[in-house]
């Protein structure tokens, strides 16, 4: 079964008074200790939503990985049994290859990983769960290579984030800038 997005958060207007400060004060300077290699250290977008788990909805996800370069999944709660996460390898390592781990999701505890790790939810058999989970994106790496088809991107103006990627304004007409260098 697929999860679909059940909140966006942006929507009940939380980025700017919630996730954007939760992101660039707490989230970012870790992901750049963690990650560095991976976009860690130049986060600059997000999009945050909450998803449900239940034995009358969606009970599980299958193995995915994420469009975002670090990911923070925190279980919000509720009462549910069973549910758990597992993580794999990254997304290059072809799937006969992978080895999973199962990882239980205690309520009120976030997990951070590499968006591009393959990962999913095991079957909730009991109740219902709800995650937060903050997808944060890099446009410096996303600019050069989308990380859902690996091509370069064909930028085109968007309103909001633009799912991380960044584009210089209409007058400079020149390359995407590298908001990294900019912070």
């Amino acid at each position: 079964m697929c999860v679909q997005y059940q909140v966006l958060l942006n929507e009940l207007g939380l980025d700017e008074s919630f996730i954007t400060p939760l992101r660039e004060k707490y989230l970012h300077p870790l992901a750049s200790i963690l990650y560095p290699d991976w976009g860690g250290g130049c986060l600059d977008s997000h999009k945050a939503f909450v998803v449900q788990y239940s034995v009358d909805k969606d009970l599980d996800l299958s193995s995915h990985y994420d469009n975002s370069e670090v990911t923070l999944n925190v279980s919000l709660g509720k009462e549910f049994t069973d549910g758990n996460l597992y993580f794999s390898d990254m997304r290059e390592v072809p799937s006969g290859e992978r080895r999973y781990a199962e990882v239980e999701h205690t309520i009120g505890h976030g997990i951070l990983h590499r968006g591009q790790q393959v990962h999913g939810a095991l079957p909730v058999t009991s109740g219902e769960r709800w995650n937060l989970i903050i997808w944060m994106r890099a446009s410096s790496i996303r600019n050069k290579q989308c990380p859902m088809c690996n091509k370069v991107p064909q930028l085109v103006e968007t309103m909001g984030e633009g799912d991380g990627f960044t584009m210089t304004k209409k007058e400079d007409r020149g390359e995407t800038v590298d908001v990294c260098t900019l912070i």
